[in-house]
């Protein structure tokens, strides 16, 4: 059983939801991220932050095999990645 870090957890969540694209200062998020408002506030006061995660982490979950490139021919640094099938069985049985 491999066991994860809360940020590498996290991480995994967030790939779940859909793909991971590079980012200014060594993040990843998904494509066109924004500042979204919580569904409960009718009047749209509180923003909730944009999720991200490091490069450690991205690394660390792509050397663990539930990350991987989507367009392996591009370079690295500017690859998007996605979760592979055994990030999502891990999400499943273990969160």
């Amino acid at each position: 059983m491999i066991e994860l870090t809360p940020t590498q957890i996290r991480g995994l969540k967030l790939a779940n939801d859909g793909d991971l694209f590079p980012q200014p200062a060594k993040r990843w998020t998904h494509e066109n991220a924004g500042i979204t408002y919580a569904r409960t506030d009718r009047f749209k006061e509180r923003p909730q932050k944009v999720k991200f995660l490091t490069n450690t982490t991205v690394d660390e979950l792509r050397a663990l095999g539930f990350l991987q490139r989507r367009n392996v021919s591009d370079v690295l640094e500017e690859d998007p990645h996605e979760i592979t099938m055994a990030g999502k069985i891990w999400l499943l049985k273990n969160k």
